[in-house]
């Protein structure tokens, strides 16, 4: 075990012993803290270890990219070429998948990436079984499926989370509600927006975990209920929020009644890799929380081209829809012409700041 492997055993040992009272919150809070900056330097220590690694990097390509990860012979390889018709080595045994595999799906115009990592085991963000690597391609997914075995233990289900979650990665969670700003001098401002007062945070433990940062003058303005792992979260500054479905696999070998229990379980998607059940339950699912929106582009004196739209994610402006066009259309632009659900008129003229909705038809009016 190394010296900070043993430095973290013996924080959560103190955080164990400790009675959580109002005396004693302040300094489970600093432990906390300790301990969050201890996980830090494991998952990137000195010198730069968590790199990618041979075969992990993987250029990112398409409009989105989705991450296959679970433990080893749970079926992802299965599930790689069934969707995307990229071949990945798939057998009984495990560990078949040694390298990223990608593939891509394509679905209602949009082109999906589709990425099949190799099985990661507990410990993986500690660094066993190449897990770093695996996970750190994960952080780069617009959403992760994980997929797992509905014949084994649901424990394995809580295992993957805990590795994700040691790593930065918060599945289905959105950013605190936290503003957090540093300064040069000023001390703590601390604050909050909601009508309703905090239940766990209080400038007293906001200031504890602070000087475990050194930090000695921030802003800190709550716009809603926060924890102190939150706190913590919009400290480090290297979190990401990432949508998951678990995709639970060899439904074809269970019963009704336990397919019932399993449909009961959020983000979830029961499914069979080797007999190609819910497929399409899974693509479904995909669009869902990828949140992408189709734009059709229409040239002038030309009917809107159908067949190739712009995939742009929710609440996208006019602006966004010409950057991704091209960098330089937005310095050309005088007025957009909508036709869709985002307008009251058809055509209605816009400007850059107008919210686009699925399948609208955009017409760029160029300047002159």
């Amino acid at each position: 075990m190394s010296d900070t492997q043993q430095r973290i055993k013996e924080i959560e040992d103190e955080m164990a012993r400790t009675q959580k009272n109002k005396a004693t919150m302040s300094h489970l809070c600093m432990l906390k803290a300790r301990l969050a900056k201890l996980k830090r330097e494991l998952i990137t220590p000195k010198g730069g270890g968590g790199g990618g690694g041979e075969g992990f990097d993987v250029s990112k390509t398409g409009d989105a990219r989705v991450g296959l990860i679970g433990f080893p012979s749970v079926g992802k390889s299965t599930l790689l070429t069934k969707l995307t018709g990229t071949y990945s080595v798939s057998a009984e045994y495990e560990f078949t998948t040694l390298t990223t595999v990608p593939g891509v799906i394509n679905y209602k115009g949009a082109k999906i990436q589709l990425l099949d990592l190799p099985g990661i085991i507990e410990g993986a963000k500690d660094g066993k079984g190449r897990g770093r690597q695996v996970i750190g391609v994960g952080r780069t997914c617009n959403l992760i499926m994980i997929v797992l075995d509905c014949l084994k233990s649901l424990e394995h289900k809580r295992i993957i989370e805990r590795e994700l979650e040691g790593f930065g990665i918060r599945l289905n969670k959105k950013p605190p509600p936290i503003i957090f700003k540093r300064k040069d001098k000023g001390g703590l401002n601390f604050n909050y927006t909601t009508h309703v007062k905090p239940t766990q945070l209080n400038e007293e433990i906001v200031k504890s975990v602070l000087q475990e940062y050194k930090i000695h003058s921030a802003d800190v303005r709550l716009t809603g209920d926060a924890t102190v792992d939150e706190l913590i979260d919009v400290i480090e500054g290297n979190r990401v929020y990432t949508p998951c479905i678990y995709l639970l696999n060899k439904i074809d070998q269970i019963t009704i009644e336990e397919l019932d229990i399993i449909y009961r379980l959020p983000h979830c998607v029961p499914i069979s890799a080797h007999q190609e059940w819910n497929f399409d339950d899974i693509l479904v699912k995909i669009w869902e929380y990828l949140d992408m929106i189709r734009i059709y582009t229409k040239p002038k004196g030309q009917i809107p081209d159908y067949n190739e739209p712009v995939i742009m994610p929710r609440n996208c402006t006019v602006e966004d829809f010409c950057n991704k066009i091209h960098k330089t259309l937005v310095h050309q632009f005088k007025h957009a012409l909508v036709w869709g659900s985002s307008v009251k008129h058809t055509p209605q003229k816009v400007g850059k700041e107008h919210v686009l909705l699925d399948e609208d038809v955009v017409q760029i009016v160029k300047k002159k």
